[in-house]
């Protein structure tokens, strides 16, 4: 898959030019799927408003749902074991791009294997992966016990979806999070014993035909690389 991994979505022209050399078409032209999942196992974003807003495409400063595609649909994960395969794996094949919304990284991790959504994804060579914050890191091997909330029962680590082989720390230096300081993504990183990558919210991760580039507008920095 093509990843466009962001810690606070699409918030300058910088990513939104990044998500439009990922895309083999105009975002007008191109069919999106919204999956909010993540943000029901995180205490401040879910379930209830905050969810709603990133569904309508209401995301005040965190735009994502809300950039002008063509069409748009809602995938909610949790719901997918309920369902036929062949109710719902056409529509995400048929999707340009996949938008996973922040939350808890551990809770949409599991879901996305629960729901054989994972099963699905070696297949999706031309689709573009969007996340934000949670939705990016989940595609990480580790998020680190900092970040580690909700858990499945039986388990107890902070492993994720592995489909990168660096961590990201987000939210770098935001002003409603005064813990996330570089100090403490430096300290996050050194228990990791991998590489990683502090970003804030006007930054985000390429990665794409093998390569990783990092585009910001704002403040990163590359960890125990």
């Amino acid at each position: 898959m093509k990843l466009l991994l962001t810690s606070g979505g699409v918030t300058n022209p910088t990513i939104r030019s990044a998500l439009d050399d990922l895309l083999d078409k105009p975002v007008a032209a191109c069919t999106a799927l919204c999956i909010p999942t993540g943000m029901y196992g995180h205490p401040w974003v879910g379930p209830g408003i905050k969810a709603w807003e990133f569904v309508a495409g209401k995301e005040e400063g965190n735009p994502m749902v809300g950039l002008g595609w063509q069409s748009m649909g809602l995938l909610e994960l949790t719901a997918l074991p309920s369902l036929p395969a062949e109710r719902w794996q056409p529509v995400v094949r048929d999707a340009d791009v996949l938008l996973f919304s922040g939350g808890d990284a551990v809770y949409l991790s599991h879901w996305v294997r629960e729901s054989g959504f994972a099963d699905l994804l070696p297949e999706l060579t031309d689709t573009v992966w969007l996340g934000m914050s949670a939705g990016s890191m989940v595609t990480t091997p580790r998020i680190g016990q900092e970040f580690v909330g909700w858990q499945p029962p039986g388990e107890g680590d902070d492993s994720t979806l592995g489909l990168v082989d660096f961590s990201i720390f987000p939210h770098l230096d935001h002003p409603n999070l005064p813990t996330n300081t570089l100090a403490a993504a430096e300290t996050w990183a050194a228990g990791l014993g991998g590489p990683a990558y502090a970003i804030d919210d006007d930054t985000a991760i390429v990665v794409a035909d093998g390569a990783v580039e990092v585009v910001s507008e704002g403040t990163w920095k590359a960890l125990a690389m």
